[in-house]
């Protein structure tokens, strides 16, 4: 079914979108965009970054998404180019291969995925919010992860804790400034099938079928499936969903023992 013909229901509205370029970004940008947003599409990839707001008829603004400034950028153009800021679909992360048991990963390996995963987070939500006050409105989407809820033997240390962080701050922001009309929420999807999961899985099979045993529907979730969840929360239909965990996972984390 096209998102195009179903839902129309961020028409008018500004939707800033970072890790754009590809995975659920990318997913994200066109399903706001189909459902009539203008997208703002923040990637530190200007190829693929380019790409994606050419396909959403967007705009497109390089950003690190770990640097104040640039940051701060990124918000002012989306501001500056259609007049409000409606939606911060916070996204952008890394899962580097140096990212493993906390017996193997470096301090650098995980202050790089802190910064990442966590303090870009922190940078986008404080260049946001004080716009979305302004107005008296606004949907911030944070995308932590179902790690953010589970434990996993198969440990990604720096990944799963700067989860848990996206998912504490996610709490916090939408209990502070939920009287102002602005809602934050934590994305938790479970694994989905992106060219970052299917590089770490084609190296590694076995890691695979560990995983895959735990979902109770059986297969990865497709980046659209997430997509059409990061829609319903930029907008009004989630009017009453705030400072929650919401959870796309297939059912991974309210399964003990799945369906053969």
């Amino acid at each position: 079914m096209n998102a195009e013909h179903v839902c129309r229901r961020l028409v008018g509205r500004t939707a800033v979108v970072t890790g754009a370029g590809s995975g659920i970004g990318l997913a994200g940008a066109r399903r706001l965009a189909s459902e009539g947003a203008h997208v703002v599409c923040g990637d530190i990839d200007e190829e693929r970054g380019k790409a994606a707001a050419e396909e959403t008829g967007g705009l497109f603004v390089k950003a690190d998404v770990t640097d104040p400034a640039q940051v701060e950028a990124l918000f002012a153009a989306a501001h500056d180019t259609y007049g409000s800021v409606d939606v911060a679909f916070n996204n952008a992360g890394i899962s580097p291969p140096d990212d493993d048991s906390i017996l193997d990963t470096g301090l650098e390996a995980w202050k790089r995925v802190q910064e990442v995963n966590l303090t870009s987070v922190y940078l986008c939500c404080r260049a946001a919010i004080p716009y979305m006050r302004r107005q008296g409105r606004g949907s911030v989407i944070n995308t932590a992860s179902f790690v953010a809820r589970m434990g996993a033997a198969t440990s990604q240390i720096s990944y799963t804790a700067s989860k848990g962080g996206v998912l504490a701050m996610s709490r916090e922001l939408g209990v502070q400034f939920a009287r102002e009309g602005i809602r934050v929420n934590a994305l938790c999807p479970g694994p989905v099938d992106t060219p970052l999961l299917r590089e770490l899985f084609a190296k590694d099979p076995e890691r695979a079928a560990r995983r895959l045993v735990h979902i109770p529907v059986g297969r990865f979730a497709r980046a659209e499936e997430i997509a059409a969840a990061v829609a319903f929360l930029a907008s009004d239909d989630s009017s009453f969903v705030n400072a929650t965990d919401f959870l796309v996972d297939g059912g991974i984390s309210g399964a003990y023992v799945t369906p053969l």
